[in-house]
C-alpha cells in the first residue's frame, strides 16, 4: 500500500491547514493510520492516529510535560479523521503557530493498532508516506 500525503505549504500563525494521505489501494480501509511530524532538528513524533474503522482516535498531548497518546481529545489543536468512501485519512491543524514548522508524515500499519502505531511507528508491515512540508511564519 503506497500513500501519498499533501496539503503542505507556506502559511500565517493562526491559519487552519488540513493535510490529506490518500491511498489507491483498498487494502487502505484495514489499516490504522498515523500522522507524525519532524520539526528541523528534533526526531519524528507522532501527532494522531486513527483506527481502521475510524471510531478510535489517539492524540499527542501534553501532560506535565510528558507527551502521552491520549485517548480522548482533549485541548488538541489536531483532528484526523478518514473518508473510506475515497479513501482518504486527513489532519485538520487549526491555530497554526511557528512551532508547527515541520515535514508531516502519514504512515499506515495491517496490525498495530492506533495506539501503538503512535507510539511506536509502523511496524514492518506497515509503510510511510512521503513528508509534505508546512512552514508557519509570524
Amino acid at each position: 500500500v503506497q500513500l501519498q500525503a499533501s496539503g503542505g505549504g507556506s502559511v500565517q500563525t493562526g491559519d487552519l491547514l488540513r493535510l490529506s494521505c490518500a491511498a489507491s489501494d483498498p487494502r487502505f480501509k484495514d489499516y490504522a493510520v498515523g500522522w507524525f511530524r519532524q520539526a528541523p532538528g528534533k526526531e519524528r513524533e507522532g501527532v494522531a492516529c486513527i483506527s481502521p474503522g475510524g471510531s478510535v482516535t489517539y492524540y499527542r498531548n501534553s501532560v506535565e510535560g510528558r507527551f502521552t497518546v491520549a485517548r480522548d481529545k482533549g485541548n488538541t489543536r489536531f483532528t484526523i479523521s478518514r473518508d473510506k468512501g475515497d479513501n482518504t485519512v486527513y489532519l485538520q491543524v487549526s491555530s497554526l503557530n511557528t512551532e508547527d514548522t515541520a515535514v508531516y508524515f502519514c504512515a499506515g500499519d495491517p496490525q498495530r493498532i492506533s495506539s501503538e502505531l503512535c507510539e511506536r511507528g509502523p511496524s514492518g508491515l506497515g509503510t510511510w508516506g512521503q513528508g509534505t512540508l508546512v512552514t508557519v511564519s509570524s
